[in-house]
């Protein structure tokens, strides 16, 4: 019998096909227009676009997707490289810096291609994934023209796009921020629940529920909110606990490091939150960088890598990547979760 189910949020828990994903779509193409002038398709980037980078790992944070896609594109275009980036104190200046830097060349690059997108993909898996493996990938640097970091506020243009777009009027409440670059509605109201509820109330009376999500602590409580999921789940580790870590980290050892998955601090913060000793868990997950976290959990506690499969389109290469990155299982019936949960564990 299992003790202890963790779930991943988004793609397992939440449908976010037509909101997180569409952001990073959304995102790409009003970053291309309205930072460098440069005009793009809709289709652009497209959802089997989006789930292919994932698969090369280390892509968990969607704003890091964003900005992987954004140098894939500048790559690929006829944009020369900028390989360091200015910054300016205010929003408006980095705006300004990058639209007269790119006026430059705005006769060459009217718009943006895809080459060989499962070549690249497959390139930057073989460097490790993320960006680190994309700008391996593309040789020489464009970095300087994607601003994909730092204080949201003044500098983290691609982060402030993404929220603006999918928080929509809830951007204020979130950042105490005007939005600027969007003012439609938020993206988030395009979600709903993939596991009904029932199945998470059947699970709830066999074993312990905890949450290990990179969403912000904001977007989770929103979700759970909205689809009456608080009941269930006994801890909920977002991104934000995460990054807390990491900084305590830092300040305690001098020494920066990631503990965003696939390293499996969030899984291992759920354990110790609902306590027990040596529980038998599982983690439900939807991608390469989930199963890279339950496979590093294993090391320290009997855990079962569980892949969600929630998409019918490209199924078999989506089960195939799962379980190359150390899923024992990989289902699409939430169903299945009840007997996972009475099965005995390794």
């Amino acid at each position: 019998m299992m003790d202890l189910f963790i779930f991943d949020m988004d793609g397992v828990l939440i449908d976010v096909s037509k909101s997180y994903r569409e952001a990073i779509r959304q995102t790409v193409g009003i970053y291309l227009r309205s930072c460098l002038g440069i005009q793009t398709k809709k289709t652009i980037i497209s959802q089997e676009d989006i789930s292919l980078f994932k698969s090369t790992g280390g892509f968990n944070n969607d704003w890091d997707l964003t900005s992987g896609l954004l140098l894939y594109l500048l790559s690929a275009s006829r944009l020369p490289p900028l390989p360091r980036k200015r910054t300016f104190p205010t929003l408006k200046e980095n705006l300004l810096y990058l639209r007269e830097r790119s006026s430059r060349f705005r006769r060459e690059v009217r718009t943006c291609r895809k080459r060989d997108l499962e070549m690249f993909t497959r390139r930057v898996k073989s460097f490790g994934g993320g960006l680190a493996g994309i700008r391996r990938a593309i040789g020489n640097s464009w970095d300087g023209w994607v601003y994909g970091s730092g204080d949201l506020k003044n500098e983290n243009i691609v982060k402030r796009i993404f929220q603006e777009v999918y928080l929509g009027p809830r951007f204020f409440s979130g950042y105490h921020l005007q939005p600027f670059f969007y003012k439609g509605k938020g993206l988030y109201i395009r979600e709903k629940l993939l596991i009904p509820r029932r199945v998470l109330a059947a699970l709830r009376k066999r074993v312990r529920l905890g949450i290990a999500s990179g969403r912000p602590r904001f977007e989770a409580g929103l979700a759970l909110k909205r689809f009456r999921l608080l009941p269930y789940f006994e801890s909920i580790v977002t991104h934000d606990h995460c990054v807390e870590a990491q900084e305590s980290l830092y300040r305690s050892t001098g020494k920066r490091k990631s503990l965003l998955k696939p390293h499996p601090y969030s899984l291992l913060r759920v354990i110790q939150e609902i306590g027990g000793s040596r529980p038998r868990c599982a983690y439900v997950g939807d991608v390469v960088d989930d199963m890279l976290a339950a496979r590093a959990m294993k090391r320290r506690v009997p855990m079962l890598a569980i892949g969600f499969l929630n998409s019918r389109r490209d199924r078999g290469a989506l089960r195939e990547s799962l379980l190359k990155a150390g899923a024992d299982q990989v289902i699409s019936d939430p169903k299945d979760l009840l007997d996972l949960a009475a099965s005995k564990s390794d």
